[in-house]
């Protein structure tokens, strides 16, 4: 018998419908209770259409360094289930390289408008 987990998001809006808040959580969570966030990038595969469908939401308050962060991030734990999935270990360490640099220009960026 398989096990079934649920997952949840609750996103608040303000008058613009722009996210405000971002909370999720997922049964198979001891306490099931949500969990704030400032980002989301959720992806599923659909096998028909063979295409990938999105949901990218992040809240007013995140901030730009948060937001390369979370990508940078983001792009890591890709390759790393790129790397796993695939015989392709290649290219998941060429991921984890443009990542690396994705971020170290960012903060080059940062660093010359001084912030």
């Amino acid at each position: 018998m398989s096990t079934i987990s649920t997952i949840k998001i609750q996103v608040g809006l303000d008058d613009q419908k722009v996210p405000e808040s971002i909370a999720w959580s997922a049964t198979d969570n001891k306490d099931e209770k949500m969990i704030k966030a400032k980002g989301m990038i959720v992806s599923f595969w659909d096998p028909a259409e063979k295409a990938a469908l999105r949901i990218d939401l992040w809240t007013k308050d995140m901030m730009v360094d948060e937001m390369a962060d979370f990508f940078f991030q983001t792009m890591m734990t890709m390759a790393d289930t790129y790397g796993r999935a695939t015989p392709y270990k290649d290219q998941a360490d060429e991921l984890r390289a443009f990542a690396k640099d994705f971020f170290k220009k960012f903060q080059d960026k940062q660093a010359a408008e001084g912030q």
